[in-house]
């Protein structure tokens, strides 16, 4: 197969939505697909038991929640399909918002009782950002509903976006028939006892007589419905899709498979296949010879047996060869990829090649860092990573004198993973972990004791903003540092960083050094 085939039969795409609405669920659902789910433990019947094969840490299994990004692959009708299973959680939406710039489309996942959730909208913002390609699947028809309609006003109106249905429901809840496909014109029954894949009913008119022979009285309902359908909103433009300003909408129940074969079909026909990136020194087109790619991902203990570190990076442009020496702009060293691995959730397996918009695992001995660029040799540098300014602080001890040393290589691990983030008291030299949620806190003690052996205590520290500062008169900054110097910090990376008590110490900090740049991301 051609280097341009390979590229055009990728579909890298992320799922996200409120924890609430089934989006493990979905992705589940999509794996069955792919014929990948045995691989990484097959969910036998029709409900998710033993937690979800892309939640593989023993905190998401505890607790039933996803706290880390999974990334997944697998073969489907010719196409090599890359899904990354975000974190719902709103404590974890900073690493939502990095994976979002490793993926060319999204599915977002909608509960079809509650609707657009405000984590949802901030997602959306995201997407909007980047002008990515956004399809919703509004799940859980199987149970009581909003009125179709409704929702997608709803949609339209809180995420600021046009939606174009090309699929409709029948009903909802116990009186949930099934699903009318208008993007293939043909009609899925729905039936709970039905553990399998039940093949469609084609009608390409509606107004078949027939109709009333599957769905008797509610025949007439569906036609009137998809005639309002037809005059409201617009016919599906592909354009308009990929270029972000038009959302297709799929009905289902992630649940019982139902909607599902619908989506992906329809998925792969449409979503675009890996899209340019942009660097700091110009475009980057997929097709280019030269390869280049970005770590947007690092987890630790991955496999907790053999403590092992990946390095997620996701390839940008030209052919990945397993055992060629790349470059690590960052380092500038040159370094040989002998292990790169491709995943189902926790498993892996050794790949020769890959191509763009593959997501390959590269074993890491902390020497990558997020945002990291790896190429042949180009000076690059990818945009869009960054580190936010952290809302919640809190000074970490050590719990267990004797453990100081698995403490110290824990906390080192976790937070370049994007757990949370690390800074250093240039006053009194503690060290504070900045988090956007509270339950970060509480992933972070929980892996520190299951995966390194080592106990801490937080101490609550009272703080508004962490500022990232820079100037150009280097007389001032070492005034306003020596003024400062009880609420400074370093970062991982040896940044000044300015701890600000209140949201009026920081405004008067900013109007008093006018020469000061006070930043409120990492990537400036």
């Amino acid at each position: 197969m051609t280097f341009q085939k390979e590229i055009n039969r990728r579909r890298t795409f992320g799922i996200v939505s409120h924890p609430d609405a089934g989006k493990t669920t979905l992705t589940e659902k999509l794996l069955l697909f792919g014929g990948a789910i045995h691989v990484a433990g097959a969910v036998k019947s029709n409900k998710i038991k033993k937690g979800a094969t892309s939640d593989f840490m023993e905190i998401e299994r505890q607790r039933g929640i996803s706290v880390a990004t999974s990334v997944m692959g697998f073969e489907y009708n010719g196409y090599k399909v890359n899904i990354l299973d975000t974190p719902g959680h709103q404590d974890f939406q900073e690493d939502t918002f990095r994976t979002l710039t490793a993926v060319d489309s999204v599915i977002i996942v909608i509960d079809a009782a509650k609707g657009v959730e405000p984590q949802t909208e901030k997602l959306m913002n995201v997407c909007r950002m980047r002008n990515t390609p956004v399809i919703v699947f509004i799940n859980k028809m199987d149970r009581p509903a909003q009125d179709s309609f409704s929702l997608l006003d709803e949609i339209e109106n809180q995420l600021k976006i046009k939606v174009c249905p090309l699929s409709w429901p029948i009903n909802s809840g116990p009186e949930f028939k099934g699903v009318y496909n208008i993007f293939n014109r043909s009609l899925k029954l729905f039936d709970p006892n039905i553990q399998g894949i039940e093949e469609g009913i084609d009608f390409e008119d509606v107004s078949n007589p027939e109709l009333e022979i599957h769905i008797r009285d509610d025949a007439q309902t569906l036609r009137d419905e998809l005639e309002l359908v037809e005059g409201v909103y617009p016919e599906f433009n592909r354009d308009e899709y990929l270029t972000g300003n038009l959302a297709p909408v799929f009905f289902g129940s992630a649940l019982y498979n139902f909607g599902v074969q619908e989506l992906l079909h329809a998925f792969l026909e449409i979503a675009p296949s890996p899209q340019p990136s942009n660097a700091e020194e110009r475009k980057i087109l997929p097709n280019e010879n030269n390869f280049t790619g970005f770590v947007f991902k690092i987890h630790a203990n991955i496999d907790p047996n053999h403590r092992s570190r990946i390095a997620f990076v996701k390839i940008c442009s030209g052919k990945f060869i397993r055992n060629n020496m790349y470059k690590h702009i960052r380092t500038g060293k040159t370094m040989r990829i002998s292990s790169p691995t491709a995943f189902m959730a926790e498993q892996k397996e050794i790949i020769e090649e890959a191509f763009p918009g593959d997501i390959i695992g590269v074993p890491d001995n902390g020497s990558f860092i997020i945002g990291d660029t790896v190429t042949d040799g180009e000076e690059i540098h990818f945009k869009g990573l960054p580190s936010f300014s952290p809302e919640l602080f809190r000074y970490i001890e050590n719990a267990d004198p004797m453990k100081s040393k698995q403490l110290n290589k824990g906390i080192d691990h976790l937070t370049d993973e994007g757990v949370a983030q690390l800074f250093t008291s240039q006053f009194n030299g503690r060290k504070i972990v900045g988090t956007v949620g509270q339950l970060q806190f509480e992933v972070i003690q929980f892996r520190l004791e299951h995966e390194y052996n080592a106990k801490c205590r937080f101490e609550p520290l009272q703080m508004y903003k962490a500022c990232w500062i820079e100037s150009d008169n280097p007389k001032m900054l070492g005034e306003f540092k020596k003024r400062k110097h009880q609420k400074m910090a370093k970062d991982k990376l040896g940044r000044d960083v300015f701890m600000a008590d209140s949201q009026f110490i920081l405004q008067m900090a900013q109007d008093e050094f006018k020469d000061i740049r006070f930043h409120f991301t990492s990537e400036f």
